[in-house]
């Protein structure tokens, strides 16, 4: 077992018996909705459904709501809308980005072409939205087409800096809050407003996630310049050969007079993409990004305080704080 599934393991125990249960049906019902277009939208969307990894955002769902939420039905339609949203977005991403693989995977777009894969996300955007109607929530469907909205133009505002190696700080933030925070800020809003709790506790459970959300994405993109292969499954410097310019990058060409020169359009090789991270990390710069991405944990695990909960509600999103924190892939 990997430390990351170890860590899953650990948050779905102290949570309580109805997570893992809540957790299973969840699984159940995204399978029933994959499978329920046709042939081959089904295959493509089964399959990215499949690898989308460690269900962060259905869990949050599940322990926002708390032990003590009797609408299991709601709950469940809430965390797989969620999930479909969540992987709509790794589809269209990838025929953005021409992405081969996804997670040692080929993707849709590797496979079917790009029509296909634009037309298996809509598929499943246009999913979640009609599983959550069903909560019969219009708080609910407020909150994840927000989020979904952030989405959109976060993806806009990163192609509109592509390539920019002198992209403000505020901006770069801006981008991950729109693109990853949103989505954990309506994971966690979504349980709390299935749960019945006033919209004070909801905007705090929100603010939790969207919190851990953005500690992720600064994680996710030190990663990319860090992460070896075996653990990431991509090439570093990936972000680099797409464009892309990350915190890692910001922070170092405050530290190196030759990277605050650097045109990225010259990096166009994976080996070119290697030397770049390695320079990167000399600087020090991941050791800073990192910093930041665990003071906003910190801070998210102190505004726990704030919320009511059981203590195995409260220690499993504490947890949850922490493996963010501890991601390694």
């Amino acid at each position: 077992m990997s430390s990351a599934e170890a860590t899953l393991s650990e948050i779905v125990r102290v949570a309580g018996a109805h997570v893992p249960r809540l957790l299973g049906l969840v699984e159940e019902r995204l399978v029933t909705l994959a499978a329920g277009h046709g042939p081959v939208l089904a295959e493509h969307a089964g399959d990215t459904i499949a690898a989308g990894g460690k269900r962060m955002r259905p869990l949050l769902v599940l322990l926002a709501a708390g032990p003590g939420a009797a609408r299991a039905p709601d709950l469940i339609a809430a965390a797989a809308a969620v999930e479909l949203i969540h992987s709509a977005t790794l589809v269209h991403d990838d025929v953005l980005d021409a992405a081969p693989l996804r997670r040692g995977v080929p993707t849709v777009w590797a496979q079917g072409g790009r029509d296909l894969a634009v037309a298996t996300g809509d598929l499943l955007f246009s999913r979640a939205f009609a599983e959550l109607a069903a909560v019969g929530s219009l708080a609910a469907v407020r909150s994840l087409s927000r989020a979904t909205s952030a989405l959109a133009e976060g993806e806009l505002l990163q192609r509109q800096d592509a390539w920019n190696a002198a992209v403000a700080i505020e901006r770069y933030l801006l981008r991950c809050e729109l693109k990853t925070a949103r989505l954990f800020e309506a994971a966690c809003e979504l349980g709390a407003q299935v749960a019945g709790r006033d919209e004070s506790q909801i905007a705090r459970f929100g603010g939790f996630g969207r919190a851990i959300g953005l500690a992720f994405q600064l994680l996710d993109d030190v990663l990319d310049v860090a992460g070896p292969v075996s653990l990431t499954g991509k090439h570093r410097g990936t972000d680099l050969l797409d464009g892309t310019v990350t915190l890692p990058l910001i922070l170092a060409r405050e530290r190196d007079a030759g990277l605050a020169a650097l045109d990225v359009r010259t990096i166009t090789t994976p080996e070119q993409a290697e030397g770049l991270c390695e320079r990167i990390e000399r600087t020090g710069a991941l050791d800073a990004a990192r910093t930041r991405a665990l003071q906003i944990v910190a801070e998210a695990k102190r505004s726990l305080a704030g919320l009511a909960l059981e203590d195995g509600q409260r220690r499993a999103l504490s947890l949850v704080a922490d493996a963010v924190a501890d991601r390694r892939a």
